[in-house]
């Protein structure tokens, strides 16, 4: 665990880089984007120097990581605020439709999924297969509008996009859901038949336990370590994943705003969205391994740091 922990600040590092040289890589001069055509070449290179995107690339980046260490993300160019301030302002409506996605997926998705497992190839099996075939095969970006076409414009039971009550981030939710849910079922449907013939299954209900105990007492927590791990690698990818969805229902997600700044050319906020998405995915992994530990003592005894 020491290990991973100190495995975050290379990442990030990793990620800092990598980032920066993208984003200068871009056509395209964020000083012209915000001051427009007509603005004069003294008010552009003022704007520039100002802006300190006048000086070479290392020494800008040198800038930045020197704020960084300092935990200063430096500020907005298109929202002329500290960029903290303004992805402080998104992250919670961002957390909100991962968590609502990733609770959606889970209490459908791992249900189902046991389900199949105990009757194999019987009408619910069939049913999950296909669901997850779907799911899976079908992009958030055509999934999205088709749920905007039925739920909201069609049968008018939803809003179609924006932000307000539990009803706007329902159709959102469920777009990521979906997507997520149907690659739980095949793994879990998968890991489950595996673990249904294992011994001390064979024990259990020679012992007299019912068919229910043996499912989700013994068969389920066998079966859990391989599903964790998925939704923990899918959890971080969800903020990855919103991007496109908030996008298409305009929520005002970091998601959403990392669109905005990349348009604007607007490093540094762009910088900070993506090590704020960074930092979200290696927090989440690490709550995996804890998770995962818990689940299977095994795994804790085997890494002691």
């Amino acid at each position: 665990m020491t290990r991973r922990l100190l495995s975050i600040v290379p990442t990030l590092v990793g990620v800092t880089l990598l980032v920066f040289a993208f984003l200068h890589a871009v056509p395209g001069d964020p000083v012209e984007i915000m001051l427009g055509e007509s603005a004069s070449a003294r008010d552009v290179a003022g704007l520039r120097a100002a802006l300190a995107l006048d000086r070479p690339l290392p020494e800008q980046l040198a800038l930045f990581a020197a704020r960084l260490a300092h935990g200063d993300l430096g500020a907005s160019i298109a929202f002329r605020a500290p960029v903290a301030t303004v992805i402080r302002e998104r992250l919670p409506a961002t957390l909100l439709l991962a968590v609502t996605a990733l609770a959606l997926a889970i209490t459908g998705a791992i249900p189902l999924g046991v389900a199949a497992a105990l009757r194999p190839h019987s009408a619910v099996d069939r049913l999950a297969r296909f669901a997850s075939l779907v799911g899976v095969a079908v992009p958030s970006f055509v999934l999205g509008p088709l749920l905007v076409l039925v739920f909201a414009i069609g049968l008018g039971w939803l809003p179609v996009s924006g932000s307000g009550g539990p009803a706007y981030v329902v159709l959102p939710a469920a777009t990521l859901a979906l997507g997520m849910g149907a690659v739980l079922v095949r793994l879990t449907r998968a890991a489950m038949l595996e673990v249904l013939g294992a011994d001390h299954l064979r024990t259990a209900r020679a012992k007299g336990a019912g068919p229910l105990r043996v499912a989700v007492v013994h068969a389920l927590r066998s079966a859990l370590p391989p599903v964790v791990t998925v939704i923990g690698l899918q959890a971080g990818a969800l903020l990855a994943g919103a991007i496109v969805t908030e996008t298409i229902f305009a929520w005002p997600g970091v998601g959403r705003l990392v669109v905005q700044a990349i348009g604007a050319r607007d490093y540094p906020l762009v910088q900070g969205c993506v090590l704020t998405i960074g930092l979200v995915y290696v927090v989440v992994n690490l709550l995996t391994d804890v998770a995962l530990a818990l689940l299977d003592p095994r795994m804790r005894d085997a890494d002691p740091r």
